[in-house]
Order: C-alpha cells, then sequence, then structure tokens
C-alpha cells in the first residue's frame, strides 16, 4: 500500500484538496495507476487501481492549485513529482510532502 500525507508547513496545518496522481514506470514510460485528494487532514489512505509491485513509483502533487487558493496568485511549485522506489510489496510505503510556498521536503514515513 503507498500513502501519502502532506502538511502546509507555512500555515502550521494539513493542506486539504492537493491532487495527487499515483504513477508507475514500466521500461521508460510512465503509467497513471491511482488519482486522489487530500482529506481534511491532508491525509490520501490509499489510492484505487492495481495491486502494488515491486518497481519505480512517483506521486505528483498539484501545489499550485493549493497554493493558487491560499491566495498566492503564481506559485513558485506549481507541482511537486517524487520518484521512489519499491522492492517490497508488501509493506507499506507512507510518503509525507512536507510543503511551504518556496520549499518543500519529503521522507519515508511509517
Amino acid at each position: 500500500m503507498i500513502t501519502t500525507h502532506v502538511l502546509d508547513t507555512a500555515r502550521g496545518m494539513p493542506a486539504a484538496g492537493i491532487t495527487v496522481i499515483l504513477e508507475l514506470r514500466q521500461a521508460s514510460e510512465w503509467s497513471a495507476i491511482g488519482r486522489a485528494a487530500t482529506d481534511a487532514q491532508g491525509r490520501i489512505g490509499g489510492f484505487s487501481g492495481a495491486p502494488l509491485i515491486a518497481g519505480v513509483y512517483r506521486l505528483t502533487f498539484d501545489t499550485g492549485s493549493y497554493h493558487r487558493d491560499q491566495g498566492i496568485a503564481a506559485p513558485f511549485f506549481p507541482e511537486v513529482r517524487i520518484v521512489f522506489n519499491v522492492s517490497d510489496a508488501g509493506t507499506h510505503h507512507h510518503v509525507p510532502l512536507l510543503l511551504s510556498p518556496f520549499g518543500y521536503s519529503t521522507y519515508r514515513g511509517t
């Protein structure tokens, strides 16, 4: 299972309503396998679609729309893409995003 959550570190709050697309790399092409939006707590508890397999995945966060909704007319980062490797499909992979208008960071969560 792949899960995520987004925290708006500038506001000190969860970032609700961010659309996130989950993709799997197959050879040199990316295939979308899931799409969801963060809930009121900034979380996505899973993506519907194909079962998890070992491979390289990408999460794309629509941060531009979120920042515009927060009153930032021209967001510096219109999207954030996080590429990561899943070597054991039987394990939970939690990939959080810490977001502010001019920076972001991520890590492997639990």
